[in-house]
């Protein structure tokens, strides 16, 4: 089992920033993926920003150049800097990891949190 913690959201206005950071724990012998995904109201969960084992980064084009994902391979934790940020990003974000345990796959999510822009 690989269990997620985020952390970070909250209320700000738009050009405002947040910090998101996502800690994992359990039993992982490697990681593949890192990445931030979120949800609004009404809409489909869709992909903000991923990291994969080789350091290569990809972001969808609605935050390209106002959010960077990094990450802590010490301490399994991922982050994603979010600034200059915009009504339209008010969402749930969740994180989410895929790797290997010692023993088998997995898929881990995030319990989400919470991030809205006022305007």
């Amino acid at each position: 089992q690989v269990q997620l913690v985020e952390s970070g959201g909250g209320l700000v206005a738009a050009g405002g920033s947040l910090r998101l950071s996502c800690a994992a724990s359990g039993s992982i012998f490697s990681i593949n993926a890192m990445g931030w995904y979120r949800q609004a109201p009404g809409k489909q969960r869709e992909l903000v920003a991923q990291i994969r084992s080789g350091s290569s980064r990809n972001y969808a084009d609605s935050v390209k150049g106002r959010f960077t994902i990094s990450r802590d391979n010490a301490k399994n934790t991922v982050y994603l800097q979010m600034n200059s940020l915009k009504p339209e990003d008010t969402a749930v974000y969740y994180c989410n990891y895929q790797g290997r345990t010692v023993w088998t796959p997995f898929d881990s999510w995030g319990q989400g949190t919470q991030v809205t822009v006022s305007s």
